[in-house]
C-alpha cells in the first residue's frame, strides 16, 4: 500500500513539476486525493512521516550556529510576533464565533485562543525546504527564518509541557553527560569516512537523539534538533547534512501525504480553512514590520516574512493536544489541517517570484528601513577585484586558489555562508560575505574593475538569478558558470551566462593535464 502511496506521490509530484509549481504541491494534492478516494493514513506511512521530520531537524542542527538565536531580531522578534499574533487572531476568531452564534462550530475564548495559538507557527519542514531548493539556507534571511523556527520549536515543547503535565523525568538531568562524550561521538564521524557509512552514522546519531529525549519525556524531535547542533562546528557537518539530504526528501514525501489522509474535509472546513488563510498577509506584514523595527535591512526582513508566511504542522500538534482535552471540536482539527495545506501551497508559489517582486517593489519596501545599520547590514568592499569568485566550496575555493597563484591578478571570492567566510578572512584570503541574488549588494559593490565573474555554485537557476541580478545592476563584465549535465550547459547560455564550463568533463581535462604535466618533469628531472 505504501509503495502505491509513494507512487501516486510522484505522478502528483511530476505533474505540477512540469507546470512550474515545486512537487511538494503535488504531494499534498496527492495526499487529499487520496483520502478522496476513500484511502487512510497507516501506520507505516506515519512513522515514514515521523522519520523524515526527524532527520530534517537533525540536518538543521547540523547547520545552525548558535549565536544566530542570540541575535536580537531573532528572539525579540519571535517572542514579540508570537504574543502580538495571539492577541489579535484571538479578538478576531470570537469576535466572529460571537457574532455568528448559530454555527455549530461556536468556540469559547479559551479555544480561539488556542487555535490563535496553533496558528502563530510557521512551518519548519515548508520553510526549509523552500529555502533549501533556492540554495538560501545560509543567506542572511535565510538564516533568521531558521532562527525564527527554532525558538517556536522551543515555544512548541515549552505547550506540550504544560498541557499534558509531562514533565521531564529526573533523568533528563543525565543529558549533561553528552557534552563529556562529544570527543567520542566525532571520533565516531571521523572513523565512519566518506561512503555509504557516512548517512547511517547520521541516522544513528539523530534517531539516537530522538529515543534518548523520549526516555526522560522530553520531545523527541527537540532531542534530535540539538544532537545537530552540538554537532555543528564538526568539521563533517555539512557533508553529513549532504549526505542525509535525499533521504530526508523521500521520507518527508511520507509527511505531505500524511496532512491530505488525516481526514477527508467538508465544504464548509474548506471555506473555514480559506477564511483563516485570509491571515497569512497579517502574518507576513507582522513579521515584516519587526524586523525593519528591529533595524533590519528592508530585503532581509521581505524574505524572511515572505517565506514565514504560512502556517505550521505544529499547528496540528497544538489542535491535537486540544481536541484530546475537549477544549474544541474535532472538526477544527481538519479545518486547521486543510489551512497548513493551503499556505504551503501559497508560499512554495510566492516564493519562486520573491527576487523579482522585491526588485519590482524595492524603493517602497525601503522606505520602511532604518538610518542605522546592523553590523551585519552593513556592505562590504572589493577592493579593485578584477576576478569574483561566487561560491567558496570545494570547486569555488579551487578556482579561487588557482587564481590567486597568479602574480598579476587580484582575485576575491564571495560565500553568503558567514562561519566560512570569517574562517577564510582569518587566513588572510581575500574574500566578502554576501548573497549573490541580493541586488542591493550588488549596486552597492564597486565592480568597475572585474572582469570576469565565476559562478561556482551547484544551482544552475542561482547560478540565473545571479547574473540578472549583476546586469541589473550594470555589470558589463563576463559571467562564467559550471554545470553538471550536458542539458544545463545550453540553458546557462540561452540565459545570459557568457562561458559555461562542464564540471566532470572539465575536471577529467584538468586531471589529463596535470597528469601530463608531472610525467613530462619526471622525465625532466632524469634527463
Amino acid at each position: 500500500m505504501e509503495y502505491a502511496f509513494l507512487l501516486f506521490a510522484f505522478v502528483c509530484g511530476l505533474t505540477v513539476k512540469l507546470v512550474g509549481i515545486p512537487p511538494l504541491v503535488g504531494y499534498l494534492i496527492a495526499g487529499f486525493l487520496l483520502n478522496f478516494a476513500g484511502y487512510s493514513l497507516t501506520e507505516d506511512l506515519s512513522h515514514i512521516a515521523d522519520l523524515g521530520i526527524t532527520i530534517m531537524l537533525f540536518t538543521i542542527g547540523l547547520k545552525l550556529n548558535l549565536k544566530d538565536l542570540s541575535r536580537r531580531e531573532v528572539w525579540m522578534g519571535s517572542i514579540t510576533h508570537t504574543l502580538v499574533w495571539i492577541g489579535v487572531i484571538t479578538c478576531v476568531i470570537y469576535g466572529v464565533a460571537a457574532l455568528v452564534a448559530t454555527t455549530q462550530n461556536a468556540i469559547t475564548l479559551q479555544s480561539a485562543m488556542l487555535i490563535a495559538f496553533a496558528l502563530s507557527f510557521s512551518s519548519t519542514v515548508c520553510v526549509v525546504k523552500v529555502l533549501e531548493e533556492s540554495g538560501e539556507s545560509k543567506t542572511r534571511h535565510g538564516r533568521l527564518a531558521i532562527g525564527i523556527l527554532v525558538m517556536q520549536d522551543v515555544f512548541a515543547v515549552v505547550f506540550l509541557v504544560a498541557s499534558t503535565g509531562k514533565l521531564p523525568s529526573l533523568y533528563a538531568f543525565g543529558l549533561l553527560a553528552l557534552f563529556p562524550a562529544m570527543p567520542l561521538i566525532n571520533r565516531v564521524i571521523n572513523k565512519s569516512g566518506h561512503g555509504e557509512l557516512l548517512p547511517l552514522t547520521g541516522f544513528i546519531l539523530a534517531l539516537g537523539g530522538y529515543q534518548l529525549f523520549e526516555m526522560v519525556n522530553i520531545k523527541g524531535d527537540l532531542g534530535a534538533l540539538i544532537f545537530g547542533i552540538m554537532l555543528a562546528r564538526h568539521e563533517k557537518a555539512t557533508e553529513l547534512a549532504k549526505s542525509l539530504l535525499s533521504f530526508k526528501d523521500l521520507f518527508l514525501i511520507g509527511f505531505f501525504l500524511s496532512i491530505g489522509l488525516t481526514a477527508l474535509p467538508t465544504l464548509s472546513m474548506v471555506g473555514l480553512a480559506l477564511l483563516l488563510c485570509l491571515f497569512l498577509p497579517l502574518k507576513a506584514l507582522l513579521f515584516f514590520g519587526l524586523f525593519t523595527s528591529l533595524r533590519l535591512r528592508g530585503r532581509t526582513a521581505y524574505l524572511s516574512s515572505l517565506v514565514l508566511g504560512n502556517y505550521s504542522e505544529f499547528g496540528l500538534i497544538v489542535g491535537a493536544v486540544a481536541v484530546s482535552m475537549g477544549l474544541f471540536a474535532e472538526t477544527w482539527l481538519v479545518v486547521i489541517a486543510l489551512a497548513v495545506s493551503i499556505s504551503f501551497v501559497i508560499t512554495s508559489i510566492l516564493y519562486r517570484g520573491s527576487h523579482s517582486q522585491y526588485n519590482r517593489f524595492k524603493e517602497q519596501i525601503k522606505r520602511f528601513e532604518k538610518n542605522e545599520r546592523l553590523k551585519e547590514d552593513i556592505y562590504p568592499t572589493l577592493n579593485g577585484a578584477e576576478f569574483l569568485v561566487i561560491g567558496m566550496g570545494r570547486v569555488g575555493k579551487g578556482a579561487f586558489s588557482a587564481l590567486s597563484k597568479l602574480s598579476d591578478v587580484n582575485v576575491w571570492g564571495m560565500d553568503a555562508d558567514r562561519v566560512k567566510i570569517k574562517s577564510m578572512t582569518d587566513d588572510g584570503l581575500n574574500v566578502i560575505c554576501g548573497d549573490g541574488e541580493d541586488v542591493d549588494l550588488w549596486e552597492n559593490l564597486d565592480l568597475t574593475n572585474t572582469e570576469l565573474v565565476l559562478l561556482a555554485l551547484p544551482s544552475i537557476q542561482d547560478a540565473i538569478n545571479i547574473t540578472k541580478q549583476l546586469k541589473n545592476a550594470g555589470y558589463r563584465g563576463r559571467v562564467a558558470a559550471i554545470a553538471r549535465y550536458e542539458d544545463e550547459v545550453s540553458y546557462l547560455l540561452e540565459n545570459g551566462i557568457d562561458k559555461v564550463f562542464n564540471f566532470f568533463t572539465e575536471a577529467g581535462l584538468g586531471f589529463a593535464d596535470e597528469s601530463l604535466t608531472y610525467v613530462r618533469e619526471d622525465r625532466e628531472a632524469h634527463y
